[in-house]
């Protein structure tokens, strides 16, 4: 078992981690800029080192910061959450050439499933279902016979992207090149590659993702699967698990593809395939190396602990489950909770007077938040995740309206009265099985 970790990241996903840590017996290291001074788990750690100033690029993601938290700390290991470094190859190559463990994939598979086109490659040889597109980079010479063969509309997308940046849709071919420059322009600017491909643009999918967790030796298990549909100018905004509405041959025949692939690829750690899926067919749009934000609902389901489980294999001990032991039971819902106005949308940092987690039974709170906690301007602005769990969608739902009632957040604004009064009301999502556009259609009325 490790015996020291440094936690690379801040927030709710830092306090999660320590919590895994502790119960594994494992000594924890928190890193944290000079805005962050006061977060819990920076309290609740072994040991804390401070990397930087607030800006993320001079703390969170400055690399020697993090490397020599590690060696002057005696750590074993980094474990980088979600978001900044956590699918970054060179940091964890650096992780690696520094003689530490990085707590997820090998860099060399960070690498090839971060550029969204060996990532497809990858895909394709494994037998998952991908988007018709083109099956090399794009460029001026090319676009209009790729864009013509998959038929309009179409979507350019940054190979190098995620989170919604560096993608463009193209509804005629007189507009195409024109988009694929400016995509390509926005690309090297986001991520510094300007490398873009084209995809078959689908309207009205879902989105689907499957949760998968590789002991990097060639055996992988899937945990099922989880519905990201709703969504906000492609940020999630609520999650569930499993997703509603899906054919069981077809969620075990997309199981299974997700589960070979790991194995072909060797995959370490907790990772999540995303698909987009419309008319009863799934499509692979690109794998998170990462443990994700929404992870705890499928915790619930299965009773898996997804950040020990990252733990245990990173220590050597490989799997803990097989196959044959996940059964999905019941279901579980996510709501992020954001520090943001609920009306504009814009971020609202600042003090919170009084904070009062929900309880009682399939309830879960997972946040770093507390009473007298002010929170940043510099960070994402999530502040926790409202998790329920119930035997079925419908009392799960319920369990969530009554844990939303319970919650306290006092001194800014968030959006629970997003999720409360309107997400949770609407009918078409309480049928469930609604669309990745659901969300803007309801902002919209």
């Amino acid at each position: 078992m490790l015996d020291k970790v440094v936690i690379a990241n801040r927030g709710e996903i830092a306090l999660r981690i320590l919590r895994a840590c502790r119960e594994l017996g494992i000594k924890t290291v928190a890193v944290y800029s000079k805005a962050d001074r006061d977060l819990m788990h920076v309290r609740l750690a072994d040991e804390s080192v401070c990397i930087g100033p607030a800006a993320s690029r001079d703390s969170y993601l400055n690399i020697p910061a993090l490397i020599s938290a590690a060696e002057v700390t005696d750590a074993q290991a980094i474990h980088p959450g979600y978001g900044f470094l956590s699918e970054n190859p060179d940091f964890a190559e650096a992780v690696e050439k520094s003689g530490f463990i990085f707590v997820g994939p090998r860099s060399e598979t960070i690498r090839l499933m971060g550029n969204k086109i060996s990532a497809k490659e990858a895909m394709r040889a494994a037998g998952v279902p991908t988007v018709p597109g083109s099956e090399n980079a794009v460029n001026g010479d090319n676009a209009i016979a790729i864009a013509r063969q998959c038929g309009y509309p179409i979507i350019i997308k940054a190979a190098a992207g995620g989170g919604g940046r560096g993608m463009r849709v193209v509804h005629t071919e007189s507009a195409l090149l024109n988009s694929l420059f400016v995509t390509q322009s926005e690309a090297m600017a986001a991520f510094g590659d300007d490398t873009v491909y084209i995809e078959k643009f689908l309207q009205h999918p879902r989105h689907v993702e499957v949760q998968i967790m590789g002991d990097g030796e060639g055996n992988a298990i899937h945990l099922g699967d989880r519905d990201c549909s709703l969504q906000r100018r492609h940020q999630k905004v609520l999650e569930e698990a499993p997703a509603p509405l899906i054919p069981e041959d077809k969620r075990r025949e997309v199981h299974a593809a997700c589960v070979r692939a790991s194995q072909q690829i060797r995959y370490r750690g907790a990772g999540t395939f995303e698909f987009l899926f419309e008319k009863g067919r799934f499509y692979f749009i690109e794998m998170n190396t990462r443990v994700q934000v929404e992870h705890p609902v499928t915790e619930l389901v299965t009773g898996v602990d997804i950040i020990r489980e990252q733990l245990m294999i990173a220590s050597g001990l490989g799997l803990t489950w097989k196959q044959e032991d996940i059964v999905i039971r019941g279901h579980a819902m996510e709501c992020r909770i954001n520090a943001e106005d609920p009306k504009t949308f814009l971020p609202c940092p600042g003090l919170i007077k009084h904070f009062h987690a929900p309880g009682g039974p399939g309830v879960r709170m997972d946040s770093h938040i507390y009473s007298g906690y002010t929170v940043p301007p510099y960070y994402d602005s999530l502040l926790g995740k409202l998790i329920s769990w119930a035997p079925d969608r419908n009392r799960c739902l319920n369990r969530m309206r009554r844990a939303l009632d319970e919650l306290v957040i006092d001194g800014i604004k968030t959006n629970s009265t997003l999720h409360r009064d309107t997400i949770l009301r609407d009918s078409e999502f309480a049928r469930g099985g609604v669309d990745i556009h659901h969300l803007e259609h309801i902002l919209s009325r």
